[in-house]
């Protein structure tokens, strides 16, 4: 699903090839019939902020936000496990990890398996369903990190809060 690689893409460390893509990414929000009204204002709240400010400003911010502030973490075992119980974070890992070659995915990064980008990278290539149902084993974790983005008034926490509205529908539906 379209969103799902849009928002892997807004949530990884910015290049300039995302800010030289913004126009094809408001183009593909606005045609993706599967991404709501607040889902879009949101994302396009979130492109114009990115474009309004300079690339290393930017690079400098996401930084701070998810690699110096241990609460902001993208690895989400990171938030169950923390980065010194390697004991049950490696094991956590090594299943992620062998999801993606059950479904033919080799890692070409050096982020660890669960980077969330790299899970809604995976999210995208699954049906939906499937994917709202992937999403939501992490459904505890996101709740947390979208809490304490919006605490920290992060232009990052509306992106964070789709990606746990989004693992929150199986739950509701169930």
């Amino acid at each position: 699903m379209a969103i799902y690689k849009i928002l892997s893409a807004l949530l990884d460390y910015p290049e300039q090839d995302l800010i030289d893509h913004v126009a094809e990414i408001r183009a593909e929000i606005g045609r993706d019939a599967g991404i709501d009204q607040a889902e879009e204002e949101a994302l396009l709240a979130f492109l114009d902020h990115l474009v309004t400010m300079p690339l290393t400003e930017q690079q400098a911010t996401y930084v701070k936000t998810f690699d110096l502030t241990p609460e902001h973490s993208l690895h989400l075992t990171h938030h169950l496990f923390g980065d010194d119980n390697d004991r049950n974070r490696g094991p956590a890992l090594i299943d992620l990890g062998e999801l993606y070659k059950d479904y033919g995915i080799s890692m070409t990064t050096n982020e660890l398996p669960d980077y969330l980008p790299l899970i809604l990278e995976f999210a995208a290539m699954l049906e939906d369903s499937e994917a709202t149902t992937f999403l939501s084993d992490a459904n505890k974790v996101l709740k947390v990190l979208t809490d304490n983005l919006t605490k920290a008034g992060s232009p990052y926490a509306p992106l964070l809060s789709i990606v746990k509205s989004r693992a929150t529908l199986t739950r509701l539906a169930a």
